[in-house]
């Protein structure tokens, strides 16, 4: 099925006028929705309990109030909120042209794509080959769901990328984790840059990695449905106790070597003098396993779940 677009803009390109259609990038009902069921097998709906009268408090009734102390609020009505909301505008406003790099990836949000509308094929691809060219992308304001976003609009080769941005109090600045940073030795640095270029990549491929968990839940929704009995997987145990540290020349050494035993001692490790380099670190229990790769030939979604879609 073609993708529907959700909105209709207007790029502003100095005075170049751009209409385009907007479009989600993301699909999000890809993951695997369950329901919530009562013990009859019937489906549950959600109920507002008043906290003082127990009372079902109809949605169509409420209004919204910001506690500025505890247990005091003010208090706003639909129409009071709705007033204060920015108006939506199809007028997307270019601001700035910035190096592409300059935005951090954390502050990315919703991403969207662009098509040319009727007459916006031309200024359309002027803009994509002039950010491509330039190595630049645009920077505009975008005013939708009453409330004025920040995007990034950006070049790729199929089009144009219309990356929504957080703002910096949306952001939780890294320093604030007070992160101390260990001096490592010339030995060990050079051991980890051979294990990088030994596994090194020229790009990222998505299609290379596959959702483990959700060919597992979809496998078990066929099996339940062909009433069969439904296996847990259990948690692999972790190669290494909390308690143990690993001497992290041995470590580097045998990633490098592609052997998965090195040489473990009982923690505490020995204290050492500041001015020598550490190279024992402690091993916490694995939590979660690698993302794992996909084979070269595309994976199904069980036949019995595709059919229902």
């Amino acid at each position: 099925m073609p993708a529907r677009s959700i909105a209709s803009l207007s790029l502003s390109f100095g005075l170049v006028s751009i209409p385009v259609k907007l479009y989600t990038a993301t699909e999000s009902s890809s993951d695997v929705r369950f329901h919530m069921l009562a013990p009859d097998g019937s489906r549950v709906k959600q109920q507002y309990v008043s906290e003082k009268t127990g009372a079902v408090v109809e949605r169509s009734s409420m209004n919204k109030g910001y506690e500025f102390e505890k247990d005091r609020f003010v208090v706003f009505t639909s129409d009071e909120l709705k007033a204060l909301e920015d108006g939506a505008s199809h007028v997307v406003e270019i601001m700035a042209f910035i190096p592409e790099k300059a935005v951090d990836p954390v502050y990315y949000d919703k991403a969207y794509y662009i098509a040319p509308d009727k007459r916006g094929g031309k200024p359309y691809s002027l803009l994509q080959q002039a950010l491509a060219e330039s190595g630049r992308c645009a920077l505009a304001k975008w005013a939708a769901k009453g409330k004025t976003r920040i995007v990034q609009v950006r070049p790729e080769a199929d089009g144009l990328v219309f990356q929504q941005l957080l703002y910096a109090d949306e952001v939780r600045p890294l320093k604030e984790l007070n992160i101390e940073h260990v001096q490592v030795s010339d030995a060990e640095l050079k051991l980890a840059l051979q294990i990088i270029e030994q596994g090194a990549e020229d790009n990222y491929d998505p299609t290379a990695y596959e959702d483990e968990e959700k060919k597992r839940i979809l496998a078990a929704i066929d099996e339940k449905i062909e009433g069969k009995q439904v296996v847990t997987n259990e948690p692999a145990e972790a190669s290494t106790g909390s308690g143990q540290v690993i001497d992290l020349m041995d470590a580097l050494r045998a990633s490098l070597k592609g052997t998965a035993k090195v040489k473990t001692t009982a923690a505490p490790a020995p204290k050492r003098r500041s001015a020598e380099p550490m190279t024992d670190i402690p091993v916490a229990p694995k939590t979660r396993k690698p993302a794992t790769r996909a084979a070269k030939t595309p994976v199904e979604a069980p036949a019995k779940v595709r059919a229902r879609k």
